[in-house]
């Protein structure tokens, strides 16, 4: 059975992103996302869509640190500060809850100067945890 940090090895979608996992150990995970020209949007600051995944991405290795498969179900983010290229984010997702079919990520994400940009939460799936 493959681990849950070979999963997250085989995420072509985060390395397209350039996000790289820098800790994961089960109910916690961190990962750092340096903000490069075509991760701007329209207005130039960091499109939410590269924050979220870089969010989601955290999720899914704090949740599949455990071993068993974990798939998100539902996340929410707020927004609180934009960042511009060159933003070197930090997303670190913490357990607030665990049961046998699911588990509750709290994700702080953070710039190279401490500053909160976002707020998230989200819920995964174990769907083979008898």
């Amino acid at each position: 059975m493959e681990s849950g940090m070979e999963r997250l090895g085989n995420d072509s979608f985060a390395r397209h992103l350039g996000i790289k996992l820098t800790d994961m150990k089960p109910g916690y995970a961190q990962a750092m996302m340096e903000v490069k020209p075509e991760l701007l949007n329209g207005v130039n600051i960091t499109h939410g869509g590269a924050i979220f995944s870089l969010v989601d991405i955290v999720i899914a290795a704090a949740s599949n640190a455990h071993g068993p498969v974990a798939l998100a179900l539902n996340a929410n983010i707020h927004f609180i500060k934009a960042t511009k290229e060159g933003a070197i984010l930090t997303a670190t997702a913490r357990e607030e809850s665990l049961t046998k079919k699911t588990g509750i990520y709290r994700v702080e994400v953070k710039d190279e100067h401490n500053n909160l940009i976002s707020l998230a939460e989200g819920l995964a799936y174990r769907p083979s945890v008898k």
